[in-house]
């Protein structure tokens, strides 16, 4: 148990950043390089995370919760569940992830939740402050600036942090980012506190275009040069401003409360010239025209969450209530880079949201069982004010408005065979609620039946784990999910429609395992090496994926993204007091396709990447340098391909920097 939550009987990981050397502009290869289930999709001209797991679709982490100190940060957890925006890893001190449909405590989606905790203010000192600076390849530069302290019963804790670079590709890859965060914290080492914090972020950043394998006159072949553009003129821009209030009272020694209330304003445009292709510059009439999307996403929610133990026993419980608010409005510019142009579209979406959710962890002895439940309640409405596309057509605008009330059930089970050791089983339903463009579309012929259901999912897991002593731990289980009544596109009779493309089943299994070599030559010998070597420890994070469509549309047919292989390996060499870290990383993973249907031209091939890293400590615990070597053997790869072609990874890239802390 931690805070107001229970893990027992649940598959989760707490990543801790702080083990490894520092990671240089939010790489997510190397931070997640221990965790094994989660494909990442790299984008390589943004800092975003796209996660996928274990065979769902990882584009903008989609079927995960991604959550911020508690707190969701999807640009909509519901109707848009895309996550743009991530918090900078300089001042995050672990990630948690809870697999699965075991994540009941924080949402129904069936990918689990990746948790940011961040840093509070530290207290031994009323002010401490420092600056980090990092260059690079492809023109990169990063600084991140803090300040922090405790006075009396005030700490406090703000950072400043900003990105850019051009990116590798020819031209239109450059990005931008500012984040500027505060946080105050009122009786930081009382039974009772509050948190406060408040974010101002922007990101700027261009759209290169994907590439092809294909030659025709347009085509920007991905062999000819692999840092080509096919989209000059695309761009894409963020801002987002957060505020939250955090409660958290120890009512006694058994009974902790927490609650937060937050609010955001989210707003994602993007300009897009129209007339290009899959890896194609755009031609034709319509290549002298763009497309302007304005969304913006008004957020306000609140939570409760309470933990009592009782004896050997505990409970939690706690209810989520949040509201969304999101106007959208499309555009058609004049020319390829128009910055405004004549309304197209206009429509007003809203979700309104209860969570209830309650669990109760039994303990008898050395067996513990865990059942859980989870009542969503959903309220839905997408009302079209304005569609050229449809008026045109003759068709009606549409207004759709749903509700749904679904309980969802969880049961988790441990055995504990030895100190820090045991067996755990999970069985979780899951479910996703369709999103704003499923509900209503927004092309002409594209049409929604009357009958479309929301996906629901059934995991189970069984496994071992077990962390007897400092310089060994694993964790094995083998999972099975059953995911029904996904959505997406299908062809009919006169266009496109959404609708349930079929059940597919995800079964596989998953070893994650760890040594501190020298730890365990002290075990053996009787020695303490490690107080003169520091540790030196091998990592691997493996899983083996069987994913089939079994009915449907798409029956037969492999899920996209679903690698039957992936390996993450590596060697950790951390000295003395934390004197100088080193990390040797590598990432390796099975071809797969980037949609169901498996065309040849969305095949993802087999790629291996390795990462070098490094950071020393020069001068006392004030100046420390570090620096990185991000894919040594240049491995020509590519891990995303979209709808315009293929995002070719990074090729070998390099960079150095200096980071300086004072305690005053």
């Amino acid at each position: 148990m931690e805070g107001t939550k229970i893990n027992s009987g649940k598959k989760a990981s707490a990543i801790d950043l702080d083990a490894m050397p520092e990671i240089a502009n939010n790489n997510y290869r190397q931070a997640l390089a221990k965790t094994p289930g989660l494909y990442l999709e790299e984008e390589v001209s943004s800092s975003r995370m796209s996660l996928g797991y274990r065979g769902l679709a990882p584009h903008r982490s989609q079927f995960m919760q991604i959550l911020k100190d508690g707190i969701p940060i999807h640009a909509d957890p519901f109707g848009y569940p895309e996550a743009y925006y991530t918090p900078p890893l300089d001042t995050v001190d672990r990630l948690d992830f809870v697999r699965g449909g075991a994540a009941l405590q924080y949402g129904p989606q069936p990918g689990g939740a990746v948790n940011f905790v961040t840093h509070l203010p530290r207290m031994d000192t009323a002010l401490a402050a420092g600056t980090s600076h990092t260059a690079g390849s492809n023109n990169l530069y990063s600084t991140f600036n803090y300040l922090e302290g405790t006075q009396g019963r005030i700490g406090y804790y703000g950072y400043f942090n900003h990105r850019q670079g051009d990116g590798p590709r020819d031209a239109n890859s450059d990005f931008t980012l500012n984040d500027t965060h505060l946080k105050l914290v009122w009786d930081g080492v009382a039974g009772s506190r509050w948190i406060f914090m408040v974010e101002d972020y922007t990101e700027r950043q261009g759209e290169p275009g994907g590439l092809t394998f294909a030659s025709g006159p347009a085509d920007v072949h991905y062999a000819a040069n692999r840092n080509g553009v096919s989209r000059p003129f695309d761009r894409f821009n963020l801002d987002r401003t957060a505020v939250s209030l955090r409660f958290e009272h120890d009512m006694d020694e058994h009974t902790r409360l927490e609650t937060a209330a937050w609010a955001g304003d989210y707003q994602r445009n993007s300009w897009r010239q129209r007339g290009g292709g899959f890896g194609a510059l755009p031609t034709g009439a319509a290549a002298g025209t763009n497309t302007i999307e304005k969304q913006r996403f008004y957020n306000l929610g609140l939570e409760s969450r309470l933990l009592r133990t009782y004896g050997d026993h505990a409970f939690a419980g706690g209810a989520q209530v949040s509201h969304t608010r999101s106007p959208r409005k499309d555009y058609r510019g004049a020319s390829a880079n128009a910055s405004q142009g004549a309304l197209r579209n206009d429509s007003l979406r809203e979700v309104s949201y209860l969570g209830l959710f309650a669990e109760n962890k039994f303990t008898f002895g050395k067996f513990s069982i865990t059942p859980g439940v989870r009542l969503e309640n959903i309220w839905q409405s997408v009302k079209e004010d304005a569609n050229a596309d449809k008026t045109g057509a003759g068709t009606a605008l549409a207004h759709d408005s749903t509700r749904a009330t679904v309980p969802l059930f969880g049961l988790g089970l441990a055995y504990e065979v030895a100190k820090q050791t045991e067996f755990y089983g999970n069985v979780s339903q899951s479910y996703r609620p369709k999103t704003y463009t499923q509900a209503v579309p927004t092309g002409a012929t594209a049409q929604v039946p009357d009958d479309l259901n929301e996906s629901r999912a059934m995991q189970y897991e069984a496994g071992f784990r077990g962390h007897p002593t400092p310089w060994v731990s694993w964790d094995a289980s083998a999972f099975f999910m059953d995911f029904d009544d996904q959505v997406g596109t299908i062809a009919v009779p006169g266009g496109t429609s959404i609708g349930n493309v079929g059940r597919a089943r995800y079964a596989g299994l998953e070893l994650a395992t760890e040594v501190d070599f020298i730890g365990l030559a002290d075990s053996i010998h009787g020695t303490n090496s490690g107080q003169t070597y520091g540790s030196l420890s091998w990592h691997t994070a493996t899983t083996h994926l069987d994913a089939k469509y079994v009915s449907g549309p798409l029956g037969g047919q492999t899920p996209a993204y679903a690698a039957d292989l992936a390996v993450k390996t590596g060697v950790t060499w951390t000295g003395p007091k934390d004197v100088f870290r080193f990390a040797f990383l590598g990432t390796l993973v099975d071809e797969s396709h980037a949609i169901d249907a498996a065309t040849a031209a969305y095949k993802v091939p087999a790629h291996m990447v390795w990462d070098l890293t490094g950071q020393v400590r020069v001068y006392k615990d004030i100046v420390s340098v570090r620096a990185g070597l991000n894919n040594v053997f240049n491995e020509d790869y590519y891990a995303r391909i979209r709808s315009d072609g293929i995002d070719p990874g990074l090729a070998r890239n390099a960079y150095v920097g200096v980071d300086v802390t004072l305690k005053f």
